[in-house]
């Protein structure tokens, strides 16, 4: 490695497998590369690598000194990724004097601040939106590389503005001939050639390491649950999960996914029921122990009383609901090893790397609001979680347990075996994402709009396996580039934008028209759903208490859900807020109407349910 690089490695004595396989594309080339490999083997220095490969470029050989003409846009699925991804990078790139900044929800950035900025680290519809708006930000021009984190939520329902923004990017470097390299880092996947085709990586770029390159190996279980009726099986899970828990006390510790919070207190406090039947508490924390005293010394921070009454015990319990110093407190206990078991949601997974010995999920079975119904886990997510067993710096191997019912069994050990393709979501969203490059200019018709789709990952994949996109086997004979399937996802996409006056559709020539109407939808980020909401119920009368409701009733909220905790506090607000709220607060537009009025008469949240 060269020396003026050597810094933001410091502590490494050596790379490994991983990244000195991917080592002279990354450092020393401009391609673009998709690194496929499991949780933990580094792929955050690969992308530091490919960093350091722009920074090259911008030096000055003679002084060292390195200019501010290029961007760095790093991609990262979660704000908490986000905020981890700046601290690692503004930490070790600290000696050249660049500036990496945060783009998420929680931190905006002025035009200027972005001009100043060298590396800006991302939530995808954070960028999606930067993009989406062609005269505010020139300097999206200057980006010479875009990284793509966990580019395996391609998968996910947040898929489509992944293939949004690549498809941009691939017809900006088109029109404007100025070359921007794409760096996709990924778990695992059987589909890779697909990913890699999407992202226009050629053979040299693409690297796809299985899981005997993981760091740590990890020893899977699968328990299946017979029993039919509900009550059963959860008394069967909890039973199974206490047993698994018992197994490695005082030996290992312990993370336990469950899928709700109020299901972390329960289950940690089962487990210490357990324990405590069993009279083997000891095993978890020892009375004259230093870990017992630091905790006790700790408790005075504590504002959850629910983590304050399993602490003591060795237990903890972590999910978005909880104060942020106490989400902090408990990652820094754990990752020091004084709490020996936490029972986590799965945004632990996603965010923090935070790993332990053993890894336990805890059921597999999820309340999916959009359908109305319980589903399984999605194979991402139980990718994430098994991903998080095994200590590099400590374990041997690391332990992942998988309780989930009968049935389900083999989907599991499919999903392990790397065989469940990553599939696209677009089709979902193609309505919002033609208008927003209807808005950006650089879709002016069908024919256009057409050409448009063979840059997403939809096409790519639809090539492949027409027969997922309800298309016949011998379709290609026909039509090679599929232009026939291509005009008709237009023709359909536009005319629902036409319908909510989002844009005008002359269907002879098939040129479009933008609208203010779809100009704003396209700016601010909002559904087609909810332009039609607002479309049939906004007057020119209404008062303040029905534009109150109204927003409420945007698309955008429809899967929001009033939790138990939330609502004395939200009955505490609704005695503060200006506007009378007609809707009851069982009822998830009367809370969005109590949060919005709350928002801008800038009332203070008292408890913590409320405020992530």
């Amino acid at each position: 490695m060269p020396e003026w690089a050597q810094p933001a490695f410091r502590g490494m004595t050596h790379l490994n497998r991983v990244q000195s396989r991917v080592y002279t594309t990354a450092l020393e080339a401009a391609d673009n590369i998709l690194l496929c490999a499991p949780t933990g083997a580094g792929k955050t220095n690969v992308a530091v690598l490919t960093i350091f490969q722009q920074l090259g470029l911008h030096m000055n050989r003679e002084d060292g000194s390195i200019d501010s003409k290029y961007k760095v846009v790093y991609i990262a699925p979660m704000k908490a990724l986000v905020a981890e991804v700046v601290g690692n990078l503004s930490n070790r790139l600290q000696d050249y004097g660049v500036t990496v900044r945060e783009l998420s929800g929680d931190n905006t950035l002025t035009r200027q601040q972005i001009e100043e900025t060298q590396i800006i680290v991302s939530t995808p519809e954070k960028w999606d939106i930067v993009t989406r708006k062609s005269g505010d930000y020139i300097c999206t021009e200057r980006v010479k590389l875009l990284i793509i984190d966990e580019i395996h939520l391609l998968h996910d329902s947040r898929g489509p503005v992944l293939e949004s923004i690549v498809a941009r990017t691939v017809r900006q470097i088109e029109t404007t001939k100025e070359h921007v390299r794409l760096v996709g880092l990924s778990a695992t996947l059987p589909n890779y050639e697909d990913v890699a085709s999407f992202l226009l990586v050629d053979k040299k770029g693409l690297f796809y390491f299985d899981n005997s390159f993981r760091p740590i190996p990890l020893s899977q279980q699968y328990i299946g649950i017979t029993a039919r009726k509900s009550w059963q099986k959860y008394q069967l899970m909890k039973q199974l999960c206490s047993e698994k828990v018992m197994a490695v006390a005082g030996k290992h510790q312990v993370l336990v996914f469950v899928h709700s919070r109020k299901e972390t207190v329960k289950t940690a406090g089962d487990i210490r029921d357990a324990a405590l039947a069993n009279d083997t508490l000891i095993s978890f924390l020892k009375e004259d122990s230093a870990s017992c005293e630091i905790i006790r010394s700790e408790l005075v921070k504590i504002k959850s009383n629910d983590l304050k009454s399993l602490l003591p015990y060795g237990f903890a319990i972590h999910h978005a609901g909880l104060d942020r110093v106490d989400r902090q407190l408990v990652e820094d206990l754990f990752a020091k090893g004084h709490v020996q078991v936490l029972v986590s949601t799965a945004t632990l997974a996603w965010g923090v790397n935070l790993p332990a010995h053993t890894v336990i999920i805890k059921g597999t079975e999820i309340y999916d609001p959009e359908k109305g119904q319980w589903t399984e886990l999605g194979p991402l997510d139980v990718m994430q979680m098994l991903g998080r067993a095994g200590r590099p710096q400590y374990d041997l191997r690391g332990e992942g347990i998988i309780i989930t019912g009968h049935k389900e069994l083999h989907r599991y050990l499919s999903l392990m075996n790397q065989q469940l393709p990553i599939e696209s979501q677009f089709l979902s969203k193609l309505a919002d994402q033609l208008n927003a490059e209807i808005v950006l200019g650089t879709v002016q018709n069908a024919r256009e709009a057409s050409h448009w789709l063979t840059y997403t990952y939809m096409y790519v994949h639809m090539l492949n396996n027409p027969t997922l996109y309800g298309l016949e086997d011998d379709v290609l004979t026909k039509y090679s580039k599929l232009e026939e399937r291509r005009a008709d996802l237009i023709h359909s996409a536009a005319t629902i934008l036409e319908k909510n006056n989002m844009i005008k559709y002359d269907r002879k020539s098939g040129y479009f028209q933008v609208t203010e109407l779809g100009r704003i939808a396209s700016h601010y980020y909002i559904t087609h759903g909810t332009v039609s909401t607002y479309n049939q119920h906004l007057k020119p009368t209404m008062g303040d208490s029905d534009l109150c409701r109204l927003f409420s009733l945007s698309e955008e909220f429809k899967f929001v859900t009033v939790r138990q905790d939330e609502k004395i506090e939200l009955a505490k607000l609704l005695d503060r807020v200006p506007i009378v709220v007609k809707e009851n607060l069982d009822d998830p537009s009367g809370k969005i109407n109590v949060l919005l009025q709350s928002y801008i008469s800038q009332l203070k949240l008292e408890g913590f349910s409320l405020a992530f």
